[in-house]
């Protein structure tokens, strides 16, 4: 049905698989394990449903982990007119960077700009939807100018966020020396980045989990139809099938929502999702260039690009292409010539190659079906479409939805199950903050003394990425590890000990789950042979993998890896 399957051949029932089939029944049953599933979860488990979430690969795997780790209010919405869609994204961006310090932080942004009034009229028509099946013109200072002054005003939270500031040629290349000569002025405001999503939603899921026994989530598993009896979930770990029966199935698959829905015996055409690929450069002279801020602009065919520092690489992307949700999503050698082409008219001194490419990622889109408008200009709001099905459950299906109002979305979401199910929220969760930002030290002074009091153990460079990963709940893991003995993994970045933590308190079940969603490895360039090999000895000794099955499953990493993420497959396969 939805997205492409791996075999995954394990073969004991998971604890909680087996729970799921021996209940049989759950008041809300939510299908896909992506940020705004996973939120819905979250809330839910919050105001004491019933609820049960499945993922049929892991979780946050699908389009949450194919963004830009970008949290924005959305400035170009603006010119859509889409007023609704700002406010509540500058209020989710000002919020998360108060309820999930640990993941999201301010992101300087600047915009160079090589004309004055371009797209003055343009700009306008489409606010009123005269020119909405058309591409925008080139973005000039004016009209730029225009919409960060609108953009403050939604956006500043009583004056925490600074004004956006202009500035000329000198003093434009003066800050970013190696910014295209031709550029004349620079446009910086702030928004905020994600500097590791995938965690984030999966601090999301435990908060959910955490919140009560009658909350549970489980990936790996699929729903394959929906009869009488239930919905029929598979787990595709052992291949068993059973049925759950719920008050209320939510269809929460994003760009796979049709499918998902198709499966489930309904014909629906929701979806119109569009693929968005990047790629990640190791370009120390490109790191430097961009002087910690994201370089964020229009190439001259009306799409947005994005170049910005994370991890010590440099993210570039994205492209906005027409996609099937049927086929993999992965970024193209024409992608790739669009991406180096947009650097040389940026950055054109420096030179960019494709041997530094360190990983390549791309996603689909869970926008809504848009007929012939042009993929750039589609709505990212979201919409719920709500199905009676008399004495069966109701099926509730989401369509659309961005990482920046994921709170949100899933407090709006979950108040329209709680009018089926007949029940009052009891607690929002705004301003709630998410797992690891709890207690977590936002300055420098209450962070040197957070780590000396809670890992006074640890050595100093692994603290700093146990804090990074984990947030507060990195004093949890430093316990874990010093319990027993514990090896390094590609250095300061991972250890034995914490991929065993990560299996028995995170749903790691995979080499693939640990290198991609787990830890920024892949990402960062750093999912060597060597470093796969030992990261699935450590898994072999808590899931009792043999020999050959350990192979396997490295063998498997690669595969996915080359596949989908443009690493070369090693040496001699």
């Amino acid at each position: 049905m939805a997205q492409r399957s791996e075999a995954l051949p394990h073969s004991e029932e998971r604890q909680e698989v087996a729970q799921i089939r021996e209940s049989g029944r759950t008041s809300v049953l939510v299908i896909g394990g992506g940020i705004n599933g996973l939120a819905t979860f979250r809330d839910l488990a919050l105001q004491g449903i019933d609820v049960l979430l499945v993922e049929r690969n892991d979780f946050a795997s699908g389009s949450t982990a194919a963004s830009s780790h970008m949290i924005h209010g959305g400035l170009r919405y603006l010119e859509n007119g889409e007023l609704r869609l700002v406010r509540e994204s500058v209020h989710e961006r000002n919020s998360l960077l108060r309820i999930a310090p640990h993941f999201v932080r301010p992101l300087k942004t600047t915009i160079p700009i090589y004309s004055t009034f371009s797209g003055l009229i343009a700009a306008p028509l489409r606010v009123l939807r005269h020119q909405k099946g058309k591409r925008a013109s080139e973005r000039g200072a004016a009209i730029i100018k225009m919409g960060l002054t609108i953009y403050d005003t939604f956006s500043r939270d009583n004056g925490s966020v600074p004004r956006h500031q202009f500035h000329g040629r000198k003093r434009s290349l003066e800050q970013l020396p190696k910014l295209n000569p031709d550029v004349k002025y620079t446009a910086t405001y702030f928004d905020a980045s994600v500097h590791s999503p995938e965690r984030l939603a999966l601090d999301v899921m435990l908060d959910g989990v955490h919140a009560g026994q009658r909350a549970t989530a489980v990936n790996y598993v699929e729903a394959v139809a929906m009869t009488q009896d239930g919905v029929t979930l598979r787990d595709r770990e052992t291949g068993a099938e059973f049925s759950v029966k719920a008050d209320v199935v939510v269809n929460a698959s994003g760009p796979w929502t049709d499918l998902t829905n198709g499966a489930l015996g309904r014909d629906t055409r929701f979806m119109g999702g569009t693929k968005g690929s990047h790629i990640v450069l190791d370009n120390e002279e490109l790191l430097a260039a961009t002087d910690g801020r994201e370089i964020f602009f229009e190439h001259k065919d009306g799409r947005i690009v994005l170049v910005y520092p994370l991890h010590g690489r440099v993210l570039v992307g994205t492209t906005d292409l027409e996609a099937d949700p049927r086929n993999d999503a992965v970024c193209t050698n024409e992608e790739i010539d669009y991406f180096f082409n947009l650097l040389g008219e940026v950055f054109p001194s420096i030179e960019v190659e494709r041997s530094q490419i360190v990983y390549t990622y791309s996603g689909i889109r869970p926008l809504p079906h848009h007929d012939a408008m042009a993929p750039g200009l589609v709505s990212r709001d979201y919409s719920i479409e709500v199905e009676d099905n008399g004495d069966g459950p109701a099926v509730v299906s989401l369509v659309g939805g961005k990482w920046t109002t994921f709170r949100a979305l899933g407090e709006t979401l979950a108040d329209r199950i709680l009018g089926i199910l007949d029940r009052k929220r009891v607690t929002s969760t705004d301003g709630v903050a998410i797992g690891g930002a709890v207690d977590f030290p936002t300055d420098p002074s209450s962070r040197a003394q957070w780590l000396s009091t809670h890992l006074p153990r640890i050595e100093s460079g692994r603290r700093d990425v146990l804090l990074g990963r984990y947030g507060s709940r990195a004093s949890d893991v430093a316990d874990f590890i010093e319990a027993e003995a514990d090896s390094s993994i590609a250095g300061r970045e991972l250890s034995s000990r914490e991929v065993e933590y990560m299996i028995r308190h995170e749903y790691t079940r995979t080499v693939a789950d640990v290198v991609l969603r787990r830890t920024n490895l892949a990402f960062m360039g750093l999912a060597s042979s060597k470093v796969l090999a030992q990261i699935a000895d450590a898994m072999a000794a808590t899931l009792s993998w043999d020999a050959s099955r350990t192979t396997h499953e490295i063998s498997r990493c690669e595969e996915v890896l080359h596949r989908l993420h443009g690493v070369p497959e090693p040496a001699g396969r």
